[in-house]
């Protein structure tokens, strides 16, 4: 899961240090932000339904948990590697801090394709996830969630192996898990939904209409889904949509310059976000090849997929006409690619900002499982618009007053927030 040339880890400490510096922070304190605090590398044993056993890679890694247990999701890829997920929970430490919860950050892998695994088998590869780890996981320790290719049904899982070795209930120590079964309303909807609430605070700010404004994404997963959908219900226009194809292992784009409907197309995508090709061309979309989504006549770019899209080698491709880039996904763009960003005049809006609505919620679903109680839809929602909105206000503020690209005040603000946590706890 690294671009040719680029290893996510490396970019996350990047632009840790050029934050680090900004700050003025001593050695000590820059030696322990930048890398993570406790790493557990190990191998999971399944059986497989024509009773062969399979092993397969995994790791759990923690970041920085001073301002609370660690939390970020599990994912399930076939090109998974460590650095990702380090450089995943360093993200998961700012994001929490920049939308001020009281929880630092975390993530996991397992190396695997769920895609060519049976219902069974990705049910023991859960549990033993599980059973190899629980006793780093919790409500008070780390809080695992779904990621990539991860569901509720998989958190579910894991829950119950978790309850089952424990002997106890304790529905807080996972997030992401169905309604009725310990999941928060909204929680589905959360990262995309608390995306537009970041991009419409951005286009008040200088008085764009969100219905005169049109979108690229790439991906069409979870969080760019549900991302489309609401902000083609505030009246924006989706022009474009790229995703991976898994019958053919290619990725195209779907374009319709007078709007692509969601809704059907929602319709003809199967539970990894690939659309499907034959069913799209029926219905009227062109099928460009999946990197034209970047290439698009359009205001704002959204990339919802994997990390390292947005490069030196492809800017050149972005369309004059876009400026915006909104990032849904995780390190979607490269550190070297920051200053050309700037130069043309993009505003950029955080990654870590902009899909933290996410955290957010599961955030807000442990609350209710700690409490026994839970909220309704319209009440996560407006708390998650306010969470969302606050942070992006104090982000754009400071952004406005010290001239910072927004990047930079993000980090500034979130790295400050770890940083009186680790002092005050007298860690450095």
């Amino acid at each position: 899961m690294t671009t040719a040339g680029y290893n996510p880890y490396e970019s996350a400490q990047l632009q840790f240090d050029k934050v680090a510096q900004t700050l003025e922070l001593d050695s000590g304190m820059r030696a322990l932000l930048r890398q993570p605090m406790k790493e557990f590398h190990f191998t999971i044993p399944v059986k497989m339904d024509d009773g062969s056993t399979k092993v397969f890679n995994a790791f759990r890694i923690r970041h920085n948990d001073a301002r609370g247990p660690a939390k970020g999701g599990i994912r399930f890829h076939p090109q998974e590697t460590v650095d990702t997920v380090r450089a995943l929970s360093m993200w998961m430490t700012w994001k929490c801090a920049v939308v001020d919860v009281p929880l630092g950050g975390g993530k996991g892998g397992v190396i695997c394709d769920p895609h060519n695994l049976s219902q069974a088998e990705q049910e023991r590869l859960c549990r033993g996830y599980v059973r190899q780890l629980y006793t780093q996981l919790g409500p008070n320790q780390d809080v695992p969630a779904p990621d990539v290719m991860t569901n509720a049904q998989h958190m579910l899982w894991m829950l119950d192996e978790y309850e089952v070795i424990t002997g106890g209930h304790f529905p807080g120590m996972i997030t992401g898990k169905p309604v009725g079964m310990g999941g928060s309303l909204g929680r589905t909807e959360a990262t995309g939904f608390g995306l537009v609430y970041v991009l419409n605070g951005y286009l008040r700010c200088i008085d764009k209409p969100i219905e005169s404004t049109t979108v690229s994404f790439q991906g069409f997963g979870n969080v760019a889904e549900y991302a489309a959908r609401m902000y083609t219900q505030m009246g924006g226009k989706v022009i474009a949509i790229s995703c991976w194809n898994q019958a053919d292992a290619k990725s195209y784009t779907f374009r319709k310059k007078d709007g692509c409907d969601i809704t059907e197309l929602v319709a003809i995508k199967d539970a990894f976000g690939s659309i499907d090709v034959a069913k799209a061309k029926a219905l009227g979309y062109e099928i460009l090849p999946g990197e034209e989504w970047l290439a698009q006549d359009v205001d704002i770019l959204i990339p919802a997929a994997l990390e390292n899209q947005i490069t030196p080698a492809v800017f050149p491709r972005i369309s004059k006409q876009v400026k915006i880039i909104c990032e849904a996904a995780n390190g979607p763009t490269t550190p070297d690619c920051d200053p050309l960003i700037q130069e043309r005049g993009i505003a950029l809006l955080p990654d870590f900002l902009c899909n933290a609505g996410g955290v957010t919620c599961s955030y807000f679903e442990q609350v209710q499982c700690n409490l026994n109680y839970f909220w309704s839809m319209e009440e996560v929602l407006e708390k998650l618009e306010y969470k969302m909105t606050q942070a992006f206000r104090g982000i754009y503020d400071l952004a406005q007053a010290k001239n910072l690209y927004m990047r930079d005040a993000a980090y500034v603000i979130a790295v400050d927030r770890v940083v009186s946590a680790v002092k005050m706890r007298g860690w450095a």
